[in-house]
């Protein structure tokens, strides 16, 4: 009897122990691998920089009141950027639009006394002299109301242009203005880069030129925060280095939440004409210790095997190895959990 108890007491423990040792089935779902004719490519390493800056200037003189923005901040077209104090301009406007008002009760009077004049000497009750003053005083006084209103829509208008505004979406580069300064008529007050301007300038060598074509979409990495978008190849400038024979390639890409000119970017550009090879999506990938890695299934089990990119496509990556085939199932979610012959349950592709 005892011998029996401690038979069944070992079984017991065997099997907790490869229960222990055997994971339950993880759930996964999957892509097949299909195969394209995609161009090798390399990275490469460019800087920042915005196509489109403007040194925005005051149209007139005048002390800054406030200023709204800082260095590094996003605005929009339109928005306030600085303003100019206004309390003397106000007070030259109050006073012009007394003046205008004045003008017009000197031309009412004018007229009326012109047109007396005019009745007069229609009835030959007035002489031609008469007549003659009241038609230039009538005229004066009407040039004079112009003059007036001319003036106050100057000092308006110049009212208008103490508030500072962005002339386009974009990026403050500078501030060079505080409250409290002067600021005369011309003077700079910050500078901005376009948002939709950004751009990455690589240099590449003469011999690549054959495989690089504008408007074709590359893959960029913003190094500084390890954030990869889409590039579109906009310019290849017409003019190479006389010593390195390098030209440089201009890559627009979409405006940046975080950035700063002349920071580094990594470009991923064709060096090579097109090849078959096998197109594997992004969210396959597992990376350890600096290398790439996907997750195929075999007999129910995960199977790990290292994966060596050949270009970057956007949501996809290519790769050459020779055992990466058409309709190959590779694990796309999930697979930061799994383990190599780990078993899987299928939940979709």
């Amino acid at each position: 009897m005892r011998r029996l108890f401690l038979s069944l007491l070992l079984l017991l423990v065997l099997f907790s122990t490869s229960s222990a040792q055997a994971p339950p089935a993880a759930k996964v779902r999957t892509a097949p691998i299909v195969q394209e004719e995609v161009a090798p490519s390399k990275g490469f390493l460019g800087l920042l920089y915005y196509d489109r800056k403007s040194e925005v200037a005051s149209e007139v003189a005048g002390q800054v009141e406030r200023v709204e923005v800082r260095s590094g901040d996003l605005v929009k077209e339109g928005q306030p950027l600085v303003q100019l104090n206004t309390e003397l301009l106000d007070i030259e406007i109050a006073l012009a639009t007394t003046r205008v008002e004045q003008a017009a009760l000197q031309v009412k009077l004018a007229q009326k006394n012109f047109q007396r004049q005019q009745s007069l000497l229609e009835n030959r009750g007035a002489s031609q002299r008469k007549y003659d003053d009241a038609q230039y005083a009538f005229n004066n006084a009407a040039m004079e109301q112009q003059a007036a209103r001319q003036t106050l829509a100057s000092l308006v208008l110049k009212k208008k242009k103490s508030l500072i505004t962005a002339p386009f979406d974009g990026v403050i580069l500078d501030k060079g203005v505080d409250s409290g300064d002067w600021v005369k008529q011309g003077g700079e007050v910050v500078a901005i880069g376009a948002s939709q301007a950004l751009y990455i300038k690589v240099p590449v060598g003469e011999t690549l030129l054959r495989y690089l074509e504008a408007g074709s979409e590359v893959e960029v990495v913003i190094n500084a925060f390890e954030t990869a978008m889409g590039g579109i190849i906009d310019t290849i400038e017409p003019r190479a280095d006389a010593k390195t024979k390098n030209v440089f390639v201009k890559i627009r890409i979409p405006p940046l939440s975080r950035g700063a000119e002349n920071m580094s970017a990594t470009v991923y550009l064709p060096i090579g004409a097109r090849q078959r090879l096998s197109i594997i999506p992004r969210d396959a990938l597992i990376t350890f210790q600096g290398k790439d890695f996907i997750y195929t299934i075999k007999e129910g089990k995960a199977a790990i095997l290292p994966v060596h990119i050949v270009t970057f496509l956007g949501e996809r990556v290519a790769a050459d190895n020779p055992y990466l085939v058409p309709g190959m199932p590779v694990v796309v979610e999930g697979n930061e959990r799994l383990r190599p012959d780990q078993a899987v349950m299928v939940t979709g592709e």
